[in-house]
């Protein structure tokens, strides 16, 4: 097949799928007042709407990259692509906000079906000493996508209306399964695993009530849910059963869902502890930064977009070339700097904003935020999964980025219930004077994603130049490299 013999091309056509699930993280943010007004709705449902879909992105992602392992990756990523593209459909057909957010919910399982092939397939068609320059490709596609949302968001709200923020993702995902099946190999790695129930249930559940109480708090005052239950209790059920998913973990004998061996690799555990950090502030930076610019400087959505467009700019220009860097320095030292980039970044945002101010006094913060996101995921990627065993790879990039999603999903619910806080605080405190009260709640917002990067900054300085194992060797690998 003519994909094995060129890995270029096949990556090309993997990172087709990943360009839109990552779009689609960010793309739902700059249509959010739309959406309110649109679907007659409120904050906290539109919030949903991104929630849902990083939820059922990030739970099955644990079990979707062992099923590459069964089935082999090309056939899940062409399945997950398929339902992708169909539920991008049924989005932008939704007239209520409950069949958006269902909708949302089967876009998310498409996309965990498709993201864990992508990294497996980085380490079976790149040998180690080359597979630099394909994470500086997977990273650039990772941060062009996911800053980029906002700007073709933007166009398409403005132009043609909040639903086609979901309709244009039809064309490309069938495009996506033409190249695809063209050039991607059909790799079968032929392992047989066993699926661990349990561990999905008590993940699964976990998650889904953590968030659920998180995001929920505000809009139940922090007091009953259901019947005797209430929001705290809801939050401390989810601790409780992540807790007993790690536990079970540890002394399941059979196959577990997290083989805890793949975290006696420090630089895998200090990889993705950072990756949280990162998905986190991905996702709940631009909540404060929407409303900002929308609801106070009164900018329409395509204008706001195009006040974030050098930072897509930048970003994207940077990770190819921080990459090629990665297999030749200690990643640590840039992963450390694009982290430290970043929080600076936000500072300069957030001090730049003002009610009475130009969009444009964002811009050296915006450019700071560029090109420290730029800098972060190709070294962050790399140096995560260079030196995992052969035999673990799609468990670990299973991990990975699920550790990225779950941050996402953390960040999302974290900022929308702090930013809905501080404006009901700052709306007393300003007198109702609404600019000013937004102004300060998105400003005291951003905060959040500034502490969490420092604890990634911790995290990556742990982090050691990789020893790359060899990956087993097999005549397809030789054929795809050569």
């Amino acid at each position: 097949m003519r994909g094995q013999a060129n890995p270029w091309a096949a990556l090309g056509a993997l990172c087709i799928g990943f360009f839109m699930i990552l779009l689609d993280t960010t793309i739902v943010s700059i249509a959010i007042p739309a959406m309110v007004r649109g679907l007659n709705t409120d904050l906290n449902s539109v919030v949903w709407v991104m929630s849902v879909y990083l939820l059922t992105y990030a739970v099955p992602m644990l079990f979707t990259s062992r099923l590459g392992d069964r089935f082999g990756p090309k056939r899940v990523f062409l399945a997950g692509l398929v339902v992708f593209t169909a539920a991008s459909l049924w989005c932008g057909l939704s007239g209520t906000a409950g069949m958006l957010i269902s909708a949302r919910a089967v876009q998310g399982l498409g996309a965990a079906l498709m993201t864990p092939q992508t990294l497996a397939f980085i380490t079976h068609l790149f040998p180690p000493t080359k597979r630099g320059p394909a994470m500086g490709l997977w990273g650039g596609v990772a941060g062009l996508a996911t800053i980029t949302g906002p700007l073709l968001g933007g166009v398409l709200v403005d132009g043609l209306g909040w639903e086609w923020i979901f309709f244009v993702n039809v064309p490309v995902g069938l495009a996506g399964i033409v190249l695809t099946l063209r050039w991607v190999p059909d790799w079968r790695p032929g392992r047989a695993h066993s699926f661990d129930v349990p561990g999905i249930l008590l993940s699964g559940a976990g998650l889904c009530l953590l968030v659920f109480g998180l995001q929920n708090g505000q809009h139940y005052d922090w007091g009953k849910v259901a019947g005797p239950v209430n929001t705290f209790e809801t939050i401390a059920a989810g601790v409780v059963l992540l807790a007993a998913f790690v536990v079970w973990q540890r002394f399941n004998r059979a196959e577990p869902l997290i083989p805890l061996a793949v975290f006696g690799d420090r630089n895998f555990s200090a990889g993705t502890l950072t990756s949280v950090t990162v998905g986190f502030t991905m996702t709940s930076m631009f909540l404060p930064m929407v409303i900002f610019l929308q609801e106070v400087l009164n900018l329409s959505p395509t204008k706001a977009a195009l006040v974030t467009a050098p930072m897509s700019l930048l970003s994207g220009f940077v990770a190819p070339v921080v990459g090629r860097l990665s297999d030749k320095v200690n990643p640590k030292y840039l992963v450390v700097t694009g982290l430290v980039t970043l929080v600076a970044g936000l500072g300069l945002i957030a001090l730049a904003a003002h009610a009475t101010g130009s969009p444009w006094a964002l811009l050296p913060g915006l450019l700071l935020c560029g090109l420290g996101i730029g800098t972060v995921f190709p070294p962050m990627s790399n140096a995560t999964m260079s030196s995992v065993q052969q035999r673990l790879a799609g468990a670990a990039s299973g991990i990975f980025n699920t550790a990225r999603q779950v941050g996402g999903v953390l960040g999302s619910a974290a900022t929308g219930v702090l930013l809905q806080a501080r404006i009901t605080a700052s709306m007393a405190a300003e007198h109702g004077n609404a600019p000013l009260a937004l102004t300060d709640a998105a400003r005291e917002t951003l905060l959040l994603p500034m502490a969490v990067l420092l604890l990634g900054v911790l995290a990556a300085v742990a982090i050691r130049r990789p020893t790359p194992r060899s990956p087993v060797s097999t005549p397809q690998t030789e054929s795809a490299v050569a």
